[in-house]
């Protein structure tokens, strides 16, 4: 693979190692491109006619990843790689759920008086849409940059888009047997969508996952459940568990997105499934982020339990003592890097512990 990342090789060795618990991989959230030398001549794209261009039209917004990427650093661990997200959870757009593009995030909404509808149907417009943004990537990149998945997500998360929160936690109580068959519907439509992506994005069995840029030898992709911040440790057990096991089992690599202080009550549910590689952690609002000290007792439990962690927004400052508490190894640390220069400092800090 020709690529704009010059130690590309290195850093999938670090990936692999990380998988498997070993080692740390250095990188950010997205992309820094604050006085980037530009790996090539791209040309910029018009500006958008308006936010439905901005975020549906596949060939404007494959010739704007493809000149944002151009100029974005791929020093130490970042992964080059295109955002093609259509919102968070849009699996639930094949499904029925409305896609409204703001200004700088797509919501996915449930529309009133809709029948729900748990089928593959595969002349839906909004998989059309998904796989010609893909396409169009596909095509732009040329090898010099990976096309990442989109944020799919799954199971109640999808659900709550389609029916409402409220009415999907109702049915737990009021409907549970109805509700894990729906579940189990889900999950066997987002194998048969996430198939029909892989084919087009990976290359020579690769794939990168465009949520946190994570890349594997192999299928890709980050788990979630953000509902079940609203519910028990039993409920997580009988409605999420299980669909995310059957996920980790049948991707080759797994990373559960545990996101917020109270969905911490759900980590040994997670650390229970086998197959599951990883725990990346998001505090939630009103928290310090992810390299904080007092986030420290939570990472050992994780890696105690045999997965690998991912750190976001970890400050300069924050991340020799984080390394220090932590050990060197199982470690996916997103830094803050404002500069290149941010950046080579850091890794003066890592090169200490590998």
């Amino acid at each position: 693979m020709k690529t704009w990342k010059t130690n590309l090789e290195e850093s999938k060795k670090r990936y692999v190692d990380w998988w498997d618990g070993k080692g740390i991989v250095l990188t950010m959230w997205e992309h820094l491109q604050k006085n980037v030398s530009p790996h090539a001549t791209v040309a910029q794209p018009l500006p958008p006619k308006d936010l439905n261009q901005f975020w549906f039209d596949p060939e404007w917004r494959a010739q704007n990843i493809n000149y944002q990427l151009s100029r974005s650093s791929f020093k130490a661990d970042i992964m080059p790689v295109a955002n093609t997200h259509l919102g968070p959870g849009s699996l639930a757009a094949l499904l029925g759920a409305e896609l409204d593009g703001g200004e700088d995030t797509i919501w996915i909404r449930h529309k009133e008086n809709t029948e729900i509808a748990l089928e593959y149907n595969t002349q839906n417009p909004m998989l059309k849409l998904h796989l010609d943004l893909l396409k169009a990537c596909k095509e732009k990149a040329e090898e010099n940059y990976f096309v990442g998945c989109p944020d799919l997500c799954e199971g109640l998360d999808v659900l709550a888009s389609l029916k409402g929160t409220q009415e999907t936690l109702m049915d737990m109580i009021m409907q549970p047997d109805e509700l894990l068959s729906q579940l189990q519907k889900i999950n066997d439509i987002y194998f048969k969508v996430f198939d029909q992506i892989y084919d087009i994005i990976n290359v020579n069995g690769e794939m990168a996952f465009c949520y946190f840029s994570i890349w594997g030898p192999g299928k890709v992709s980050k788990l979630q459940s953000d509902i079940s911040i609203m519910f028990s440790e039993d409920d997580f057990r009988t409605f999420v568990q299980p669909f995310i096991r059957e996920q980790a089992q049948k991707i080759d690599y797994t990373l559960y997105h545990l996101d917020g202080v109270d969905a911490q009550r759900h980590l040994d549910a997670l650390l229970e499934i086998d197959e599951l590689n990883a725990i990346q952690w998001t505090p939630g609002v009103g928290e310090p982020q992810g390299g904080d000290s007092r986030w420290y007792g939570l990472y050992k439990r994780i890696l105690a339990g045999g997965k690998s962690i991912m750190a976001n927004w970890v400050s300069l400052n924050e991340l020799e003592p984080l390394i220090d508490n932590l050990g060197p190894d199982g470690l996916h640390i997103n830094v803050d890097f404002k500069t290149e220069k941010d950046i080579e400092t850091a890794l003066k800090i890592v090169e200490k512990y590998r």
